[in-house]
């Protein structure tokens, strides 16, 4: 069956020959539009139109056998709904007269796609306030850690600022301290080398004396003797 023969098939459903045609384009151009821009075309019971991308590959001529780089490109496919499957295997039967039964569409189909466009709508319009929740979480957590760390910094300065008085109280008190112990070390110096001098000449007085007392142990022996001659 070709295009004429299903605008004859459905002529007289539609009153007329031109309806049928122009219902047979219309719904053939939708299908197309659809598929092209990378929407899928699902008709329950009957089947989905979709785009799908082959790969680049290699592939082989078949009359004389070579192989050939084949391009990336995309093509059309049509996977036939479950009701026409179990048709056309014979597990179904058709209808004597009027038209197949397949499963109805379901509520909200029929409006164009309207409803799933919305409910596409409002999930993608879900996700981009989710990222921009997390965006703006992530961007507050990183203004609290700088500022946090600026807060330690100035801190830090601070309390070295203060330190540094501190410390140099404490050097020009050790300074203080250093130079009033010198004058003392002075004294005690000079006191010491007085006494030395002091001490000196009764040392020398000691060992100028040292010679009588061995004149005397002299003058005793000689006593000693003469006693023993008498």
């Amino acid at each position: 069956m070709n295009k004429a023969q299903l605008v004859e098939a459905i002529a007289d459903k539609l009153g007329g020959r031109q309806q049928a045609a122009d219902a047979v384009d219309a719904v053939l151009d939708a299908i197309v539009r659809a598929v092209v821009a990378g929407d899928r075309v699902s008709v329950t019971g009957f089947g989905s139109f979709e785009k799908v991308d082959r790969p680049a590959r290699y592939a082989r001529n078949p009359q004389t056998g070579e192989r050939v780089r084949v391009k990336k490109t995309s093509v059309p496919r049509f996977r036939a709904g479950q009701g026409f499957k179990d048709l056309v295997a014979g597990t179904k039967k058709l209808p004597k007269g009027g038209e197949v039964s397949v499963k109805k569409a379901p509520k909200g189909s029929l409006s164009g796609g309207k409803a799933t466009t919305k409910a596409a709508a409002k999930k993608a319009t879900a996700k981009k306030t989710a990222v921009k929740k997390t965006t703006a979480a992530k961007k507050t957590t990183a203004a609290k850690t700088t500022a946090a760390k600026k807060t330690t910094a100035a801190k830090k300065a601070t309390t070295a600022k203060k330190a540094a008085p501190a410390k140099k109280a404490a050097t020009t008190t050790k300074a203080a301290a250093a130079k009033k112990a010198t004058p003392a070390k002075k004294a005690a110096a000079v006191k010491k080398t007085a006494a030395a001098k002091k001490t000196a000449p009764a040392k020398k007085a000691a060992a100028v004396k040292a010679p009588a007392r061995k004149t005397t142990a002299r003058k005793t022996t000689a006593k000693k003797t003469a006693a023993k001659k008498k």
